[in-house]
């Protein structure tokens, strides 16, 4: 431990931990906050919430919740391959699939275990078969952009859990340039070989950048490999783009159809943390054999059921966005004015989503900035620093008003002004 000690005392003491605060009331997007270190309140306006469709607080979200846990109680006490599936998992599902538009659904409790059991799933199947020997290698191939839930299951596939039940062959990985299909087809012209098993991964919109995967290049580099899979990670896209919120195939004017007609296999991860007023994750294929793969995996097997309030608030959400379109409209009305507003200001907000990465330049501290917008102003957005470039990031869901976007613009402006000045004068 004494190596933990002292990297966490340089840690703090390099000012690199981020600030701590407690929630203690929110109403719409305004939120009381409390200090960590202080004890300080603040009721503040919020721009960093994944909420995106304001759906938290909607009123038949939180009464299916309620009801669930009424019928259900508060948790299944089992995986679901045991004891623990509830009617609502197979709602949920078949609604998702529905959504989605690929008809066989598996659900898991979080991202990053989804994506941990797709990977360990395709790589290694599962527990050994008589008569069946698996032999084919895989390469996958993987934006260098990716959220940590796709690096975590890719750069170790070669060693996760489907080793521990048998042999396998080998997995090799190898990153593309950020949104390059020019530079995913090189990469599997070098390193693809004839009997290959391909899976290809990305985020559908990146969080810490706010772009969108160049779907259709990719669609043209894979159908020249026939069977390769393409993995959609569409966390911020479910609920954000597309112009019924179905993501990112629906943005560029494409169903899953459309991937599967040139002989790709599309997969698609949909997380409830953002658009769906809840929290979990679920894997979608057509391949109905890959679901009862994705059940027996160690993350299905080896972990409780998705919760019957959690799977309740996912299930009316995603039936509100079917519902009520205009939700997902009103989000990308807001991203487009806030996107403006801020441009007019003279701020470089890159991406085109509702994830709004505002660029500052190095010498500012986003801490800082970010300390100053909630003391001077009242406004909360998150500063990035160690885990990307230094920026400042804002959400901005469907239940911002204008008035409220004026007013962060107008904010950062002054906290701008007052920065680079003290930094002059310093």
């Amino acid at each position: 431990m004494q190596v933990i000690q002292e990297y966490v005392k340089r840690w703090f003491d390099s000012d690199l931990d981020p600030d701590e605060y407690l929630c203690h009331k929110k109403q719409g997007n305004l939120v009381e906050i409390e200090e960590a270190v202080t004890g300080k309140r603040h009721t503040v306006l919020t721009f960093c919430t994944n909420d995106v469709l304001g759906l938290v607080q909607n009123p038949q979200v939180q009464q299916a919740a309620i009801d669930a846990i009424v019928s259900h109680g508060t948790s299944n006490s089992s995986c679901s391959v045991l004891s623990g599936r509830i009617p609502l998992h197979r709602d949920l599902e078949q609604e998702i699939s529905e959504f989605k538009h690929l008809p066989h659904t598996q659900l898991f409790i979080n991202a990053w275990m989804a994506m941990q059991a797709l990977v360990d799933a395709f790589c290694h199947l599962a527990i050994p078969v008589p008569g069946f020997k698996h032999t084919r290698e895989t390469l996958i191939l993987s934006d260098v952009l990716n959220h940590g839930c796709i690096v975590s299951a890719v750069v170790n596939a070669g060693t996760r859990s489907g080793k521990v039940f048998g042999y396998s062959p080998q997995v090799r990985m190898k990153a593309y340039r950020h949104c390059d299909a020019d530079d995913l087809a090189r990469k599997l012209k070098r390193y693809a070989r004839p009997d290959d098993r391909i899976l290809v991964v990305s985020d559908a919109v990146f969080s810490m950048d706010g772009d969108i995967a160049p779907l259709p290049a990719m669609l043209d580099v894979l159908q020249h490999y026939e069977g390769s899979v393409l993995v959609m990670d569409e966390a911020h896209a479910s609920g954000a783009i597309g112009a019924t919120g179905r993501g990112i195939y629906e943005h560029f004017g494409l169903t899953p159809q459309d991937a599967i007609d040139r002989g790709i296999v599309p997969i698609i991860m949909t997380t409830f943390s953002k658009f769906a007023a809840s929290a979990g994750a679920a894997i979608s294929t057509h391949v109905e054999e890959f679901r009862p793969l994705l059940n027996v995996s160690p993350t299905s097997i080896g972990t409780i059921s998705l919760s019957p309030p959690l799977a309740a608030a996912a299930l009316e959400s995603i039936r509100q966005v079917r519902q009520r379109p205009e939700l997902v409209e009103r989000l990308q009305a807001n991203t487009i004015y806030l996107r403006t507003r801020l441009t007019e200001a003279g701020f470089t907000a890159v991406g085109e989503t509702n994830v709004v990465p505002v660029l500052i330049p190095p010498e500012l501290n986003p801490k800082e900035f970010g300390r100053r917008m909630l003391r001077d102003h009242g406004i909360w957005i998150s500063p990035i620093w160690f885990i990307a470039k230094p920026r400042m990031r804002i959400t901005v869901n469907a239940e911002h008003t204008q008035t409220e976007m004026d007013k962060l613009v107008t904010a950062m402006a002054a906290t701008r002004d007052i920065m680079y000045r003290a930094e002059l004068t310093a």
